[in-house]
């Protein structure tokens, strides 16, 4: 019992400090209730920060507009489903100008790729902008008394020009030949000493199309062939068979090794079986060949 009572007598310094305690505890507990905390209200300047929300709304927009797909320049001709699609353009629109197309027809202004696609004013608003239709059509050379009007229907062999002696004024008045092409073909003519062999040889004039080369021959074809003298592919060796157009020295060596093992080409045709061969030169390549059995 005097154990427990000691746990309850104090010193004098301990009574002061248990009552300072005491103190403190009722002056903190007025303070946390008759004392007001809270902040005084912030003031904001409404115009500042409707200048700043503009700003950030502005610069919002320039991001949107950065990250929106470009369009860049096209030939309306040569729309396709996809691109048709992504211009906006309806099914319905996008067969009108593919069917057009399959006419071997062409469109050649703003106005009438709306005729033809029936597309909307503001649709066409939108996208005509990106039209790039060819310099010949943009800015149509001038005609004058000599100029040849060129029809899509062929001529007869008489009335064609001859393309070994064409110049390349006579040619760009074919539609889809520009000073570019002309400059190609006559290029090919003269690295050729002598000129074409045959019309066929346009196709390895770099960039001409089979449709470009098909208006080419309506008007022109090769009155006055190169004189050549033809190699037998059944005894060529590889020196002779290298200075035929689009024939180089591993194409050559392919071509010897496949007559060994067929013991000799039976026709001009059995070529296309050669390693590496390209298959659409056989007709340029073969009017340098003539086939005869080797003795």
């Amino acid at each position: 019992m005097q154990n427990f009572k000691s746990h309850f007598t104090f010193s004098k310094q301990q009574r002061n400090g248990i009552f300072l305690l005491l103190i403190l505890i009722v002056i903190f507990q007025c303070v946390y209730f008759f004392v007001d905390f809270s902040s005084e209200d912030i003031q904001v300047n409404q115009k500042e920060l409707s200048k700043f929300t503009k700003e950030i709304d502005s610069l919002r927009l320039v991001k949107l507009e950065e990250n929106k797909p470009k369009i860049y320049p096209f030939n309306p001709n040569f729309i396709t489903d996809y691109k048709g699609s992504t211009l906006g353009m309806t099914n319905e629109e996008i067969d009108r100008l593919l069917a057009f197309r399959k006419q071997d027809k062409w469109i050649n202004s703003t106005k009438q790729f709306q005729d033809v696609t029936k597309v909307s004013d503001s649709l066409l608003k939108t996208i005509s902008p990106h039209f790039k239709f060819p310099e010949w059509v943009t800015n149509p050379k001038p005609k004058n008394n000599a100029s040849y009007s060129y029809s899509n229907k062929p001529k007869p062999y008489a009335q064609k020009q001859d393309l070994n002696t064409a110049t390349a004024q006579q040619l760009q008045k074919i539609n889809g030949i520009g000073k570019v092409f002309s400059d190609r073909i006559i290029k090919y003519r003269n690295k050729s000493n002598g000129g074409f062999i045959a019309d066929v040889q346009l196709l390895d004039v770099y960039g001409l199309t089979p449709e470009v080369i098909e208006k080419i021959t309506k008007e022109f074809t090769v009155k006055t062939p190169k004189d050549i003298q033809k190699i037998n592919v059944n005894t060529a060796t590889i020196d002779e068979l290298v200075t035929i157009p689009n024939i180089d020295y591993d194409l050559a060596h392919h071509i010897i090794e496949q007559r060994h093992l067929r013991e000799g080409y039976k026709t001009i045709h059995e070529l296309t079986k050669v390693k590496d061969f390209p298959v659409n030169k056989l007709p340029i390549i073969e009017l340098y060949l003539q086939l005869e059995k080797e003795n």
